[in-house]
């Protein structure tokens, strides 16, 4: 048996050499190499980017992993833990509900679900138009009362995890790395998408910072965790230490490395 750390959040998925942990990510392959060695990677239908798949099989080359282009409602083996990466904000708000029975049926009755995704402070059904036409096409974030309202009856919350203020160092990170690398990359893009993604990274810091957006881990079991579920965060104080820091406004480590990709 090895333990697991979903990173960043410091939550513990304890896995057996037998279990297996689905992945359900709009991008998939980032997760399993720093936290898991066995389980099915599948995504949402949809137009990959190019080289999408390549990538995420280079990523796991000597890992127990299997990398499906598949419509998430389509998988139906059952699965130890599943962890849903930035895909629920990809599903549309009609789908909720669909998402999380069809987790429910691929888990085993003693598994764990962790639900990672950026959310909104109020419902909306309709996303914002400029990131709808030139960033995620049909992306909506949810709010709380829509992630309750979609699990209701399907899951016990076992724990709940806000990391929307450290979203703005991450996003700034990003933002730092793109222009620092524009010299290696203006000539596969146009100056059109270096305005457009550098538009982006700085206004969705700007959305995070003033609190407007949140991105949440929670943390889902079928039938609640007999004594509770172990809530770990060893990260925190070194993040928090980190942004008190005068040496650095940007010295907080970037939470989602591991998570998702950097261009």
């Amino acid at each position: 048996m090895y333990s697991v750390t979903v990173q960043p959040s410091g939550y513990s998925f304890v896995v057996k050499d037998n279990e297996t942990v689905l992945e359900a990510a709009l991008r998939c392959g980032y997760f399993f190499p720093h936290n898991c060695r066995m389980g099915v990677c599948a995504t949402c239908r949809g137009k990959l980017l190019a080289g999408e798949i390549d990538y995420a099989e280079e990523n796991c080359r000597g890992l127990h992993v299997e990398i499906r282009f598949q419509d998430y409602r389509d998988v139906n083996e059952k699965f130890d833990r599943v962890a849903s990466l930035g895909m629920f904000e990809h599903v549309g708000h009609l789908n909720y509900r669909v998402y999380m029975n069809k987790v429910r049926e691929c888990l085993h009755d003693d598994g764990i679900f962790l639900l990672h995704t950026i959310g909104n402070n109020t419902t909306i059904f309709k996303t914002n138009d400029w990131i709808k036409k030139y960033i995620f096409p049909n992306g909506m974030l949810p709010s709380i009362a829509q992630i309750g309202k979609a699990c209701e009856e399907l899951f016990v919350v076992e724990d709940l995890h806000n990391f929307g203020a450290y979203y703005d160092k991450t996003l700034m990170a990003w933002h730092d790395n793109f222009i620092r690398s524009w010299d290696k990359l203006k000539d596969k893009y146009s100056e059109r998408f270096y305005r457009m993604w550098n538009f982006y990274l700085l206004s969705c810091a700007g959305g995070f910072r003033a609190r407007d957006m949140q991105l949440w881990q929670v943390v889902l079991s079928k039938h609640g965790i007999k004594g509770g579920y172990p809530v770990t965060r060893p990260y925190f104080e070194v993040a928090q230490a980190s942004q008190d820091s005068p040496k650095s406004p940007h010295n907080t480590p970037r939470l989602l490395g591991r998570l998702e990709s950097l261009l």
